[in-house]
């Protein structure tokens, strides 16, 4: 096949990380950039992928990136002050390397604000350790140092690809509901457009449902993507972006006392912590509210009127049910009090069958709700790219749609998926999603209820999140 070229990369193209999506990841650089191949570099302590790389004429740091030594590493890569950094890593600190990046003049994209080892589980104060807090680290760095070169934070699937989807959807809705379907051209005309079309929320809705034949061993832990990152977050507070519209908080629930103030955390860790929602296939469904970027990116991104005291702004969470094999592993962990020693990807050539359906759940407007996202299968992956399973390829196909925007805005600054053209990336990244479709639904959270045991709900209004979230 012939792939379409989308620009050249000059100078070096470093990636930190070649775990499953590093992997997946490399392909579709090779196949939509014109560049230096001699000049491709990937860092990783691992020699897991030494023989492939090898294989494949790519030079091979094996290293692990550090506070002491990240400056020497990369600046001794990026020598030229070109190039492009694509941050695929767990344990390494994104606003560093970001903030060096910038320094040198090298383009950046990661998909999550990450930090360096050990913040997880060696940080005291759960305030400290939750998304809210990772995130403003960068906000606050673009407060600070506007402009200058672009770097990307967190675009992948979740964040990255769902706050596209979001967009998307609201000109879907509007379109179906007699509003002016015409893309707004500025932050205020998107936040506007969500208010007057009455949605109160957004769940990041996921249903994975890959399976292997073999059954999951005892005392492994198997997902579909990494597991070093799924733990870290699933231990991180549940925390959510909080709208407007909510008459309730838990009791659990804390507010932040600075920056953005659209989110709330609880004590309690996301990947224990279950909610209500919908995608197409299952239909009603347990997810897990467990932490990511876009819940406060999003809810930022369309608040209307002032951060401490908005006119509108909405609840956003991830609402998450990783595959089986996934859910099986987080129930052994937590039940044991340990992380499991043996972490395993299911690879495309084991899974057998079944989906990842990732889209975003808008809620509480004229329509009552609509999904609208990707059902993306491994055999359809398989078929798109190489190295990857469905999962994967949501993630990769989003890191090749940030990287070429960032090319094509080369002066953007420090820009989230929000605040970026997502037209554009969504062209990029659509011929590897599968299909993409809009689901409108009846459902509400009221509705999954056993009348034989009574809850402590609100029935005035379905999409409180006191109904949503699960006791």
């Amino acid at each position: 096949m012939t792939y379409p070229v989308y620009g050249h990369i000059d100078g070096p193209i470093v990636m930190i990380g070649f775990g499953s999506i590093g992997r997946g990841t490399l392909p579709l650089i090779e196949r939509h950039f014109d560049y230096d191949a001699k000049q491709f570099c990937v860092i990783d302590p691992s020699d897991a992928g030494a023989t492939f790389l090898k294989q494949r004429g790519i030079r091979h740091e094996q290293v692990a990136l550090t506070a002491e030594n990240y400056r020497a590493v990369l600046g001794g890569l990026f020598a030229g002050g070109k190039g492009f950094c694509v941050n695929l890593s767990v344990d390494t600190s994104s606003l560093d390397i970001m903030k060096f990046c910038r320094e040198l003049g090298v383009l950046y994209i990661d998909t999550v604000v990450e930090p360096w080892a050990g913040f997880y589980f060696d940080t005291t104060e759960n305030a400290e350790r939750t998304n809210y807090a990772l995130r403003q680290t960068v906000r606050d760095e673009k407060a600070a140092n506007p402009g200058g070169t672009t770097a990307v934070s967190c675009c992948g699937a979740n964040p990255g690809m769902v706050s596209w989807f979001v967009k998307e959807a609201l000109l879907e809705l509007a379109k179906d509901t007699g509003t002016d379907p015409t893309a707004p051209q500025d932050r205020a005309g998107w936040a506007g457009l969500m208010q007057n079309l009455g949605v109160k929320g957004v769940h990041i809705a996921e249903r994975d449902t890959q399976a292997r034949r073999t059954p999951r061993p005892r005392d492994v832990f198997v997902n579909t993507w990494s597991v070093e990152g799924f733990i870290a977050e699933g231990f991180q507070p549940a925390e959510l972006g909080w709208g407007t519209h909510e008459t309730w908080m838990p009791e659990t629930a804390h507010r932040h006392d600075v920056g953005c103030q659209a989110g709330i955390w609880f004590e309690r860790p996301g990947a224990i912590t279950r909610v209500h929602t919908w995608c197409p296939t299952p239909g009603p469904q347990f997810g897990y509210l467990v932490t990511h970027n876009e819940a406060i990116s999003i809810s930022d991104y369309y608040t209307v009127g002032a951060p401490d005291a908005p006119a509108y702004r909405p609840t956003c969470h991830y609402a998450y049910h990783p595959c089986d094999d996934a859910v099986l592993s987080l129930h052994e962990m937590f039940g044991s009090g340990r992380q499991q020693q043996v972490h395993h990807i299911l690879t495309e050539d084991e899974i057998v069958e079944g989906i990842d359906e990732l889209g975003v759940l808008l809620y509480g407007h004229a329509k009552n709700a609509l999904w609208y996202g990707s059902r993306l299968s491994n055999a359809e992956a398989r078929d798109l790219a190489p190295y990857q399973n469905a999962t994967g390829l949501q993630v990769t196909s989003a890191v090749l749609a940030g990287m070429v925007w960032a090319i094509e805005n080369p002066t953007a600054g420090i820009v989230e998926t929000d605040e970026m053209d997502h037209a554009r990336c969504l062209e990029v990244q659509r011929p590897y999603l599968g299909p993409v479709e809009a689901h409108y639904t009846d459902w509400t959270p009221l509705q999954d209820r056993w009348e034989h045991f009574p809850e402590d709900i609100d029935e005035n209004d379905p999409w409180q999140f006191r109904n949503v979230l699960a006791t």
